[in-house]
């Protein structure tokens, strides 16, 4: 903390920025406009993610109607400012959120920032990472400080293990199902517990990911030997690594409010509706209670069963589920299958790191066996913005972390889920319980 200010607000400094092309632009040239300078280029990192061209042979191309400045000016704005930046054919080109662990700069007690609500996703680090707008960018840039209210504190706690085919993508959606989509508002929320102890740090970044979903400021985990073997020897980690083993919270400390679930009774989950906490097992049915405009929406009826609705597309990408560890538990799926015939299916790996692994172990290969698309990193069709998108009114079964309405196309109906009930229902056909193709 630099500074208490009035109102109860705190002016903290900020080790780490993250701009993205859809806004990076705007920040930098306001920034330049205003005759401010980057205070420290060294710790303000740039990347093309969010409205990129993911096709094969995609080049400098994007899809968005208008995009092509959103890239170029970013490209130029990030040259003059001297921050690195990871452009399209950057060999660590790749989602903000994946290339940023990949690379080692989110690191264990950092403050990390980004126009982008996903950005929590980098709290599974012991980080404090949160999404900011680009006026905030901007003043952070230029002074290497932000005023932040202080949130309110909650611990989740997964007491147990998980059960076969059960991932953190069901434990964090269990979460939003059973507390709702606004359960952690004004909060940040520390993960904890047996369950989350025995997740990799990929496991991590996917249930930190969608602390966004349950409306708090961000999440976190303590870090652990299992954080600080992840960071050894990358990019921008320190070298040796700090020691960080004292960031954990204090025994017998106090929470404003404490939530406790079993993991052993979490199983494989999938959104019936048009939020993230619209969320059931995937041998349930639909609410009794169901919100009715969600339902006219998603076209679905009170107490249908959600296993078995007819499919015609399905996605594996997006900031919370494109790490190797996902493609890898997608292609056991798929391995020696193949899709439904009348269903569309893509996978879209988080970064080019990501995806040059995949393809060294042979993924690329059974996925596009199995007859999905295999495209180079970026957001792609985590969610619309102008470009490309899904047949109209195609039903969707997506490893992605929003099923808004339109949140990937006019019409289309998301049902969120992990990147193996995606592989499962892609063969199916239809919405598929995953365990049934182990």
């Amino acid at each position: 903390m630099v500074a208490s200010l009035e109102g109860g607000a705190d002016l903290i400094a900020i080790d780490r920025i993250f701009l993205h092309e859809r806004t990076g632009a705007a920040a930098l040239n306001s920034l330049a406009a205003a005759g401010r300078k980057v205070l420290d280029p060294a710790r303000v990192f740039a990347v093309m993610d969010h409205i990129v061209d993911t096709r094969p042979g995609r080049g400098d191309g994007t899809l968005m109607p208008g995009g092509a400045g959103f890239i170029t000016e970013t490209r130029a704005a990030a040259h003059a400012a001297g921050i690195t930046l990871f452009d399209m054919n950057d060999p660590d080109q790749g989602i903000t959120h994946v290339i940023s662990p990949e690379l080692g700069i989110v690191l264990p007690g950092c403050t990390l920032i980004a126009p982008d609500s996903h950005t929590c996703t980098q709290g599974a680090f012991g980080a404090l990472a949160w999404g900011i707008g680009s006026s905030e960018a901007e003043h952070a840039m230029a002074t290497g400080t932000l005023r932040v209210a202080r949130p309110r504190t909650m611990r989740v706690t997964y007491s147990g293990r998980l059960g076969p085919g059960v991932t953190p993508k069901d434990m964090i959606l269990t979460l939003l199902a059973c507390y709702g989509a606004g359960g952690g508002s004004g909060h940040i929320v520390e993960f904890a517990g047996e369950a989350v102890r025995a997740l990799d740090m990929e496991g991590r970044m996917t249930l930190c990911n969608m602390a966004t979903e349950f409306a708090a400021f961000t999440g976190i985990i303590a870090p652990d030997q299992i954080t600080f073997d992840y960071l050894r020897g990358r990019r921008f980690a320190p070298d040796p690594l700090p020691d960080w083993s004292d960031l954990q919270t204090d025994d017998g400390a106090s929470f404003d409010r404490e939530i406790e679930i079993d993991a052993g009774s979490i199983e494989p989950m999938v959104s019936w509706g048009t939020s993230p906490g619209h969320s059931i097992g995937v041998g349930a049915t639909v609410p009794e209670q169901a919100d009715a405009r969600a339902l006219s929406y998603i076209g679905l009826e009170p107490g249908q069963p959600i296993a078995g609705v007819p499919i015609d597309a399905a996605f594996i990408g997006s900031c919370t589920n494109s790490r190797l560890s996902d493609l890898r538990r997608a292609a056991s799926v798929l391995k020696g299958r193949r899709k439904a015939d009348h269903v569309q299916a893509l996978v879209v790996p988080g970064s080019s790191a990501v995806k040059r692994a995949a393809e060294a172990e042979g993924l690329d290969r059974i996925f596009t066996d199995a007859g999905f698309e295999w495209r180079e990193s970026g957001c792609s069709l985590c969610f619309y913005a102008g470009g490309e998108s899904f047949r109209p009114g195609s039903r969707v079964v997506s490893s992605t972390n929003r099923n808004f309405e339109g949140r990937q196309g006019p019409g289309i109906r998301t049902h969120i889920a992990s990147p193996e009930l995606v592989a499962a229902s892609a063969i199916a056909g239809r919405i598929a319980d995953p365990r049934d193709f182990a």
